[in-house]
């Protein structure tokens, strides 16, 4: 008896061990125990089945992650230090141990070659988990399509003799800026599944019921794609607030259908060459005199490939927004009363006004008597009619004029994104935006009956702010 020793430490589990509170790890052996227990093994260790249940992981992506939590040992018995070990690296780790892991549980045939048959498999399994809670058919010919686009963003530099070339761990690491939904999605799946899950959650699109969905842009796998790179709250609902089929091509009604409140929108094209990208406004669109905007706004590609483009810290060229000529038909026909609008054009410089506002070709100032005068300003033909996303003025990263019928994208280091279409020039075949409803705040009515002149024509409203004096009812 006095021969019979204790098995060796686990130097792997006594080092994952200390990546855990006390609490932690007593959580973490109530949750071996009730597996274990469901596992009829007489609570010794848990097997695959009552494993890829719990964490909702089924098919090639649940038989891979609980290999890994195995070690490779075949032999369908997860311990305890196996899980502690596991979440200590997946769960507790250095952002390059979780990326590492990753890159592993991905290469589902375990050659340690990635290919994209690899990804293939793991992507329509993950789509599928996704999905399932909105009444998506397995293996939907859409799920198909949105694995494709994921696809086509992925570089495959590895060579191997005689093979197809597979994906290299820096390849990865690319892929994972490029697509934050899916790498948000495999990183956190060893907690239980519910459709609050991070990386699981796809935002509730709101559209008019008289609405055919299928002229629309934004399909839920796109909604996905693009809250990959948002925070969980501004994911709960988004509201459709401009189509081109429906509201028409116009500057004016894009803005005004935008301007009610301040939530950030996603702004959607689809050009005549079939691809489909677009831009997250963090902030609201209005009239500033230079770009603004925050760290949150980023640029997207949908088709043919899943992109999303973050800023890089390069500039702070984030938004951009101007309508450089009021005309003479806004001025006297929109403005109601108790407006009087004077229209004179002046090759002179105008009388020194306060404030001034200056905005594109069109200088406009506000006497005391609240008469509104304008000049034209022969200065400023060069800037840009319309709205944008980084880059600079005429060679933004993304630009929409205020025609609606024409637009540019170059590369740009605002974003480090390319061109986002098949050329520099883009020809809208549709445009689309979304409010992102945040939680919590109450949304302004669209349809305001009370109040002033300018708080019931929105559209003539934000006008107005464009020039400045939207407060000046």
């Amino acid at each position: 008896m006095g021969n019979i020793q204790s098995p060796p430490p686990n130097p792997r589990f006594n080092s994952a061990s200390r990546a855990f509170t006390p609490k932690e790890l007593e959580d973490l052996k109530s949750l071996f125990n009730s597996l274990a227990a469901q596992s009829q093994t007489n609570g010794q260790y848990v097997s695959s089945s009552v494993f890829q249940v719990y964490f909702g992981l089924k098919g090639p992506l649940g038989e891979r992650m609980f290999d890994l939590a195995t070690q490779g040992r075949k032999d369908d018995k997860l311990t305890f230090e196996d899980l502690v070990i596991t979440k200590g690296t997946y769960v507790k780790g250095t952002n390059d141990e979780i990326e590492e892991f990753i890159y592993r549980l991905l290469d589902v045939t375990d050659d340690e070659i990635l290919t994209r048959s690899d990804l293939d498999s793991v992507l329509v399994n993950m789509l599928n988990h996704i999905f399932q809670l909105k009444g998506s058919q397995p293996e939907s010919s859409s799920h198909f399509y949105m694995v494709e686009t994921f696809l086509n963003a992925a570089t495959f530099s590895k060579d191997h003799e005689g093979r197809d070339k597979s994906m290299s761990f820096e390849d990865f690491k690319s892929w994972c800026t490029l697509v934050p939904s899916v790498k948000k999605f495999l990183s956190n799946l060893l907690v239980p599944p519910d459709p609050g899950r991070l990386g699981s959650k796809v935002p509730k699109l709101q559209y008019s019921e008289n609405i055919d969905s299928s002229i629309l842009l934004l399909r839920d796998e796109y909604a996905w794609h693009i809250g990959g790179a948002l925070s969980h709250e501004e994911l709960e609902e988004w509201k459709l607030l401009y189509h081109s089929s429906l509201n028409g091509l116009s500057f004016n009604t894009f803005l005004g259908n935008i301007s009610n409140g301040d939530e950030p929108t996603v702004l959607i094209i689809k050009d005549r060459e079939g691809y489909i990208f677009g831009g997250f406004a963090s902030q609201p669109w209005e009239r500033h005199g230079d770009f603004y905007g925050d760290m949150k706004t980023f640029l997207f590609q949908l088709y043919p490939k899943a992109c999303i483009f973050r800023p890089t810290g390069a500039n702070s060229n984030l938004q951009w927004v101007c309508l450089n000529l009021l005309s003479s038909r806004f001025l006297l026909g929109l403005f109601p009363l108790p407006f009087q609008v004077e229209a004179k054009e002046r090759l002179n410089p105008v009388p020194p006004i306060s404030p001034p506002y200056a905005y594109g070709s069109v200088a406009v100032y506000v006497a005391n008597n609240m008469h509104l005068q304008c000049a034209v300003n022969f200065s400023s033909e060069t800037i840009p009619n319309g709205i944008g996303f980084g880059g600079r003025i005429n060679h933004f990263g993304m630009f929409l004029s205020a025609s609606f019928d024409q637009g540019h994208t170059f590369s740009c280091t605002t974003f480090n994104s390319p061109c986002l279409s098949k050329t520099a020039k883009i020809c809208p075949e549709v445009i689309e935006c979304w409010g992102v409803v945040r939680k919590g705040l109450e949304q302004e009515t669209t349809d305001v009956v009370k109040g002033t002149v300018l708080e019931r024509f929105k559209e003539d409203r934000h006008m107005l702010n464009l020039v400045g004096i939207a407060n000046a009812s």
